[in-house]
């Protein structure tokens, strides 16, 4: 059957439909206003952004623009000014951080069609807005990591560079422009090492870059004796890579150099160099090594016995995942008495031999402290105020978040306080529940104030038959349409496995994750602490 055709009045109800549905899927809101009259239009996803009602809503085209931030308000002024002078252009578009009704500032792309009279004199402007503040933000912090990286290849005391497939320079950091006695790196752009030394280096250091462009091999650590057309030779360790492009396609090469020249002449033999500077990494890896074979011994199990008065004991099982040989996540069992056992639970900011360094620092701290563990409060205190005077006096900033909690068999109760780490998952006849999930219940991260207080919650353990301790590791896996894992998952897995073994739980939450995210693996250090709670069966 043929469809009956839609009345103008249809279509346009089809049409506006169409609009609405296409600017809810955007996240979009619409302004009308007409430059005669003070008032504007604004759709309600407007004034969300906004934070206002709709008579509260500021006029963001009318000047003063007093809602505007100062450092965009005169790209604002000028935007809105050249769409109402005659003969203008034909859109506004503009992009300025607002303040909105709680009094923060949010970021708005402004956009607006305008209308003009036959005389070019604008008698109408719509468009739309949206939030762009975690774009700004990410933008933001690009340009941040990007200025931080350019400072560290510029002030590093090394020699880098990039080359094309002519083995001729497109980048060098000022380090390379010292060596050449050149005011910056671009005073080299365009130069291929024949233009800097003279033929008996500059032949086979481009050999060697194109051999690393046919083959796609790496040479590293190479010793080469660089001669110059009016100074004396020098000498460099290099380490040359072929540069690729996002698609694995070779686009030149890149390098970094050392300047060895006073320790080769002293030595006078480039071979012994070489040696002992393969000495010196082989010694620092083992060192690397042993490191990590040290936290993994840490956390591989060991656990104590607690046993409460009447048959109670306690079981502890542990998975351990760090995304880099050194990690920042660890866990602690912490011996008080026969009945008595502090489980602790620390993430450290960062990953690596920074975070570890903290870890150990932690570690220390963590014995000096042994004498207040019966006190999570206290205890939590104490390493907070060891580690910020240590980083006080190392005069850097770095945290670490824990949870803490003391579980005593023969008072029946878990006592715990946290510093702003994710509180743990219970489990038992009542159900399933997370512990120190509020701001109230948690005091700031570790090293970050000096004498912060930590809040003391409590439990019975009648009503607890596991507990689940982890680091955010596990809450932060995404999927593929960005969404954090969260912990009403954890819950949910928890809950639907109480009653299978303590291990095969902690199995099943990590191939859980896993299976959640897109990535099939973890991009932040994962730990799980678990702690089955047995008591006696009634008689």
């Amino acid at each position: 059957m043929t469809p009956k055709p839609s009345t103008p009045s249809e279509s346009r109800e089809l049409e506006h439909e169409r609009l609405e549905l296409a600017l809810r899927a955007s996240n979009e809101g619409i302004w009308d206003w007409h430059p005669d009259q003070p008032q504007i239009h604004y759709s309600r996803r407007i004034l969300e952004f906004l934070e206002c009602g709709d008579r509260r809503a500021p006029n963001l085209v009318l000047p003063p623009f007093d809602c505007v931030h100062p450092d965009e308000r005169p790209a604002v002024e000028r935007a809105v000014t050249q769409a109402l002078t005659p003969g203008g252009p034909e859109t506004l578009a503009v992009d300025a951080r607002i303040l909105t009704g709680s009094g923060s500032w949010r970021w708005l792309r402004i956009r607006g069609a305008v209308v003009r009279d036959r005389q070019g004199i604008a008698k109408r402007i719509a468009g739309s807005m949206i939030d762009i503040s975690r774009r700004k933000d990410a933008e933001a912090q690009v340009e941040e990591e990007r200025f931080l990286l350019r400072n560290l290849i510029d002030h590093v005391p090394l020699q880098i560079y990039f080359k094309d497939l002519e083995s001729r320079v497109v980048m060098a950091n000022q380090g390379m422009a010292d060596w050449h006695g050149v005011p910056s790196g671009n005073h080299l752009i365009g130069k291929h090492d024949r233009d800097l030394f003279d033929e008996e280096h500059a032949r086979p250091a481009a050999a060697d870059e194109q051999e690393i462009i046919r083959t796609g091999q790496p040479i590293t650590h190479k010793l080469e004796q660089e001669t110059w057309f009016a100074k004396d030779e020098t000498w460099v360790i290099t380490s040359k890579f072929p540069w690729r492009d996002r698609n694995g396609c070779i686009k030149g090469t890149f390098g970094v150099s050392s300047n060895v020249t006073e320790l080769v002449q002293a030595r006078q033999q480039a071979t012994a160099l070489a040696e002992e500077l393969q000495r010196r990494n082989l010694v620092y890896e083992e060192e690397l090594q042993l490191a990590r074979e040290v936290q993994q011994a840490l956390a591989g199990g060991g656990f104590p016995k607690t046993t409460g008065p009447h048959g109670q004991h306690l079981t502890f099982g542990s998975r351990y995942i760090p995304i880099s040989g050194l990690a920042g996540d660890f866990f602690e069992i912490v011996p008080i008495s026969p009945h008595q056992a502090g489980i602790l639970i620390s993430d450290v900011m960062g990953h690596g031999v920074r975070s570890a360094l903290i870890v150990a620092m932690l570690r220390g701290l963590l014995e000096k402290e042994r004498s207040q563990a019966a006190d999570p409060g206290a205890f939590l205190r104490g390493l907070n105020d060891g580690l910020a005077a240590i980083l006080e006096r190392a005069g850097t900033t770095l945290f670490a978040t824990a949870f803490y909690g003391v579980i005593d068999l023969q008072a029946s109760t878990l006592k715990y306080a946290c510093a702003g780490h994710p509180g743990p998952v219970l489990c038992g006849p009542g159900g399933t529940t997370q512990i120190a999930a509020t701001r109230e219940e948690k005091g700031p991260g570790l090293g970050l104030i000096r004498g912060a207080a930590y809040p003391v919650g409590q439990r019975s353990l009648d009503q607890v038959d596991r507990i689940i301790l982890f680091t955010d590791g596990v809450l932060e896996a995404e999927n593929q349409q960005g969404e954090p894992f969260f912990e009403n998952r954890l819950l949910e897995i928890v809950s639907n496995t109480c009653n299978i073994p303590l291990d095969s739980m902690l199995d099943a939450i990590l191939n859980r994750v896993l299976d959640f995210s897109a990535a099939q693996h973890f991009d932040d250090d994962v730990c799980l602490l678990g702690v089955e709670v047995t008591k006696p069966t009634p008689t």
